[in-house]
């Protein structure tokens, strides 16, 4: 096998995994904070190409970053609340569960917030380096 073959075979396996995670964390709330991200790019590159215009167009786009990311972020906490809530109902409903079950209900449960957070923290350093690459602007 050469190394293009063995690159090649890594990243199916690897976009396999991100695909049943995806569908794991439950596909409505999943695509929620997927469009977030995507609005959060979009607007990303609004504000890159306002960097050096008008101040108040470039703030609005910054904002609407930040709110963007957030609502990705409560989103996945919510989604992830109501899988908690389906888990015990679950739970409650059979009358127990193997341990080894249940810790893997609970992994199912984290990917949400964990796929949120990215989301987060992205939008979020993006915001900084707009705000980063605007003042080094005006300075100089």
């Amino acid at each position: 096998m050469n190394t293009y073959t063995a690159i090649f075979t890594q990243k199916i396996v690897l976009t396999n995994v991100l695909i049943e995670r995806f569908v794991e964390g439950g596909v409505t709330g999943m695509t929620l904070i997927v469009v977030c991200l995507l609005l959060a790019v979009f607007f990303s590159f609004k504000a890159f190409a306002n960097l050096n215009g008008d101040k108040a167009t470039f703030l609005k786009y910054k904002k609407l970053i930040n709110q963007v990311v957030l609502l990705g972020l409560v989103i996945s906490i919510v989604n992830s609340l109501m899988g908690l809530i389906q888990g015990f109902d679950a739970l409650e409903a059979t009358g127990g569960a193997d341990p080894a079950i249940l810790a893997g209900g609970l992994k199912i449960t984290l990917l949400s917030p964990l796929f949120g957070l990215t989301v987060f923290i992205i939008g979020y350093s993006a915001t900084f380096i707009l705000s980063w690459m605007r003042k080094a602007d005006t300075e100089s």
